[in-house]
């Protein structure tokens, strides 16, 4: 199975192509330029670089959020369009389950966290003790100490491992919490090979989508529905 994924929750962002797991080759950006001008440029270049084509990939796996409000939607329409043209399947990943997954051995149960700006975590809890890791709760955003708290909840007195981008923050708001003992471990913000992955065991469940029914997995409100009042 030809899997293309994409990440465009970040700030960065990362395409990959992949054979089922094995990893034909990433793109990974520094650019600050937005993903409306240079996506679907690095989607040419990585298939070029692979030989291969749109219409010669079987699943799109896409992260569906959280993260940035313009990014997801990008992302999403994107892989939409070509799902919608070429008639493939698409998986929408979410980014936190894409950080979790990152990792080998160690406590079944991690969490992806990662910078939600305006002084929150996103985070969620993940089963990872089998394939597609399974989510324990619900994504959610949330002050640090709230975080740290619902995981804690979640995880319902098991050791957990948290897994994220920001390693310095976490650490810091870890040492002000009450939630001591928690392991922390950087994370690669390169997302799109562990979409790609995870997407392929999300379709072989048979938890798969297709163009009109992928929707996005913000978590957060957006601005315009936080502040909108009735007339």
């Amino acid at each position: 199975m030809k899997i293309l994924a994409i990440d465009t929750t970040s700030p960065a962002g990362s395409v990959a192509l992949l054979e089922d797991c094995e990893l034909f080759g990433v793109v990974a950006s520094s650019q600050s330029a937005p993903y409306s001008f240079r996506l679907h440029r690095e989607v040419e270049q990585l298939l070029q670089a692979a030989n291969s084509a749109l219409p010669q990939v079987d699943l799109y796996a896409v992260a569906s959020g959280p993260g940035s409000f313009t990014g997801v939607r990008v992302g999403l329409a994107a892989v939409k369009a070509w799902a919608e043209v070429y008639g493939k399947p698409v998986v929408g990943v979410s980014a936190l389950a894409a950080l979790a997954a990152q990792g080998q051995g160690g406590a079944p149960l991690v969490a992806g966290v990662s910078d939600a700006h305006r002084g929150q975590f996103f985070a969620g809890l993940y089963d990872c003790s089998g394939q597609p890791p399974r989510p324990r709760g619900e994504d959610v955003v949330l002050s640090p100490a709230e975080c740290f708290s619902y995981l804690a909840e979640q995880a319902a007195g098991a050791p957990f491992v948290i897994r994220t981008t920001i390693l310095d923050a976490v650490q810091a708001a870890l040492r002000e919490s009450s939630q001591l003992g928690v392991r922390v471990e950087a994370a690669d913000p390169v997302l799109a090979p562990a979409i790609g992955c995870l997407g392929r065991a999300l379709a072989e469940r048979g938890e798969f989508t297709d163009a009109l029914s992928l929707d996005a997995h913000y978590v957060r409100r957006s601005d315009a529905e936080l502040l909108w009042k009735p007339r």
